[in-house]
């Protein structure tokens, strides 16, 4: 076993958006983080670059796939701009809403229509009813089952999980839309199919719940988000990177930790490299991995302690890439599938990123991009069956592209997204764990903010590069603090909790 030369003042386990956020805002307080990250070749976890494919002469270099930048994502956009690292985003226009049920299939645009009703929420999705291509896509048994999806909206606006610890455990997304006609279930579970990347009855409802609340329920505004130009998420997490080293921090790649002890006031952290084992001691650690990782070397590192905490499940998907030598009708640049397709979601890259919109515009091509996230006996499919599967689905939607397909990639994501759930408070890992000067960031960490994803990472790893500051006796970071709801749903949500609270205090009478 080799020990690191000096040895860091934090060790910071997983080089994503928790663990870069946490060791830029320690470096900018003169700390000297280490970021071990596992990966061999990129850091930045999900927003890390990837292999590059070359089709018909021009190299596109991949990445995890497209990664939306929501208007909520405040404090992630306020660290960016803070280092003038903030790249010039592409602002959504338009998502469409393709449905197909046996032999019918419609298509519906529908992202503006939900950011920018005039109808305040939570009642603005009913804007979606102006819209006659929208209308084409229901029946009657849409129109009567609309009280029970209204009845569904008003419970998530009720209920915050997140702030109030409310897991909800045993309810599945399934069970609250059981009673939901076949076009409204398939359109909203098409939402959150594209955030949540599972299939409903996996999805736990609090994770739903907060999921809708954060994203669309609560503001108009929060549907507003933003896409990266150039390689995607490298365009954020390869500049952050540059500037932790530029501050003094240190950045491990193919270093994957294996456990984490106390060795007296510190603690030994042991990861495996192409060489071998090297350890290194620090005062503090922050374990910034995705769940499924950090369950495991908690596991290794404290046996059965660790094994009573709750953490989020992980997803794997699949990415699928096509090139085509001509351009579709004009559609909008990005969407859902729902209903009887294997793919979820698409987005035309050449309207989105500048490498696609150059070699469009050189040949008059077109480049698509579609996510596949399931079910599991989906994704373990060999890869010519699936990617069959995916232009059969494209070529319904576009029939214009058939036999003008030039290029086409498949990639699979290994396990790593995050499915949120809330889990009990005594179990479900928070920044600060049982173990001191240990603490966790990332998007599966209990936090009472509704932030998600890239957000949640961001916002979770300077909460823990503040509770290392904090016990340094070192001035912490202040947080930005996110937008109320619309004055009438906050009515809304504000008699639906003294409604509960009522109840409760009824029941403890009795």
């Amino acid at each position: 076993m080799v020990f690191s030369m000096n040895n860091p003042d934090v060790i910071i386990i997983g080089g994503g958006m928790a663990g870069l956020s946490a060791g830029l805002h320690l470096a900018e307080r003169g700390l000297h983080p280490l970021i071990l990250e596992a990966d061999e070749k990129f850091i930045g976890g999900r927003l890390a670059g990837g292999e590059t494919v070359a089709i018909g002469g021009t190299s596109f270099r991949l990445e995890h796939g497209m990664h939306g930048i929501w208007s909520g994502y405040r404090n992630l956009q306020a660290m960016l701009a803070r280092h003038n690292l903030r790249p010039v985003f592409v602002p959504a226009q338009e998502e469409n809403w393709i449905y197909k049920d046996g032999a019918f299939m419609g298509l519906a645009p529908v992202g503006s229509a939900i950011r920018r009703s005039f109808i305040p929420p939570p009642l603005h999705y009913l804007q979606l009813f102006l819209r006659g291509r929208f209308l084409w896509m229901l029946d009657l048994r849409d129109w009567a089952s609309l009280f029970n999806v209204w009845a569904g909206l008003i419970m998530a606006v009720g209920i915050d999980p997140f702030a109030e610890n409310q897991p909800m455990e045993g309810m599945t997304l399934g069970d609250l839309t059981k009673k939901w006609s076949p076009a409204l279930k398939s359109f909203f579970l098409g939402l959150a199919r594209n955030g949540l990347s599972s299939h409903p009855d996996e999805v736990p409802i609090a994770g739903f719940i907060a999921f809708l609340r954060f994203y669309t329920l609560l503001r108009r505004d929060a549907w507003m988000f933003s896409y990266l130009p150039e390689d995607g998420g490298t365009s954020i997490c390869e500049p952050l990177a540059a500037r932790i080293n530029e501050l003094g921090g240190r950045i491990r790649l193919g270093s994957r930790v294996k456990r984490v002890a106390r060795d007296g006031e510190s603690w030994l952290v042991t990861w495996e490299t192409a060489e071998g084992e090297e350890s290194a001691l620090a005062e503090q650690v922050i374990l910034a991995t995705d769940p499924h990782n950090a369950n495991k070397i908690l596991c290794a590192s404290f046996s059965e302690r660790a094994h009573e905490l709750f953490f989020p499940r992980t997803l794997a998907n699949a990415v699928i890439r096509l090139w085509f030598d001509r351009k579709p009708r004009p559609t909008a640049e990005a969407g859902i599938f729902t209903g009887s397709f294997t793919i979820h979601n698409y987005f035309w890259l050449d309207r989105l990123r500048n490498p696609f919109r150059r070699w469009a515009r050189a040949t008059n091509g077109s480049a698509l991009e579609v996510h596949v996230y399931g079910p599991p006996e989906t994704l373990a499919q060999p890869d010519a069956i699936l990617l069959a599967q995916a232009i059969k689905d494209v070529q319904q939607a576009w029939p214009e592209l058939r036999e003008h397909r030039i290029g086409q990639h498949l990639q699979r994501n290994p396990e790593t997204h995050t499915l949120p759930a809330v889990g009990p408070r005594e179990k479900h890992p928070g920044i600060e764990t049982p173990w001191k000067n240990l603490f966790c960031a990332g998007d599966w960490v209990r936090h009472p903010a509704p932030a998600f994803f890239l957000e949640r990472a961001c916002l979770t790893g300077i909460e823990a590069a503040n509770a290392v500051l904090t016990s340094r006796g070192l001035q912490s970071w202040a947080l930005v603090k996110y937008l109320p709801p619309e004055p009438f749903v906050a009515w809304i949500e504000k008699l639906m909790r003294q409604g509960r609270k009522r109840r409760k205090r009824q029941m403890a009478a009795r």
